[in-house]
């Protein structure tokens, strides 16, 4: 995308958070939040750029495993995360689930990156061994992600919460560390 479209398409979500966040008693939530999650999906605004995988023996057992995700900001104003839920795949099959909330909201700072920790007990829902098949492949497609977001933080603290339903990114870089 062109530096011009980026510059339109980030336009567009600060629009967007500015007009969930004053929308009047009695519009439907649900479909303000799907609208901008579609908005950033449409303009290919992902929020993750790596997704780092810790594989122990133990998962090979239990089908967990942690992860660290890498995540980035273009917005012009901090974000804060409190929490993620996320299948993530290939090909449109789910390889991987999680569900999380964050013990300290993870500030990703204005035009900044940020990472989220720790993410323990991730779900393998093809169980391990399966799983195994897509370590070559590099990359990961965040099927489906709901994020509950704050806009206008100031270190994490205040702001406006937006929850976001339905966010898509594909090729995410996955690295994998298997330790026996």
């Amino acid at each position: 995308m062109s530096l011009l479209g980026r510059f339109y398409a980030l336009i567009s979500v600060v629009t967007l958070f500015l007009v969930a966040s004053a929308a009047p008693a009695g519009v439907d939530e649900r479909a303000e939040q799907n609208v901008i999650g579609d908005v950033l999906n449409f303009f290919k605004l992902g929020f993750v750029t790596q997704i780092d995988t810790a594989i122990t023996l133990d998962t090979l057992t239990t089908n967990l495993v942690s992860v660290n995700i890498s995540l980035k900001n273009d917005l012009p104003f901090e974000l804060t995360i409190d929490s993620i839920s996320s299948k993530a795949g290939v090909n449109g099959i789910v390889y991987a689930e999680l569900d999380y909330k964050f013990p300290k909201p993870v500030v990703v700072p204005a035009l900044g990156k940020a990472n989220s920790g720790e993410i323990p007990n991730v779900l393998l829902t093809q169980g391990a061994l399966a799983s195994l098949d897509i370590i070559s492949l590099g990359y990961l497609d965040l099927l489906e992600s709901n994020v509950s977001t704050r806009a206008l933080t100031i270190n994490g603290a205040l702001g406006i919460p937006i929850p976001i339903e339905g966010l898509k990114q594909d090729n995410v870089t996955a690295v994998y560390t298997i330790s026996l």
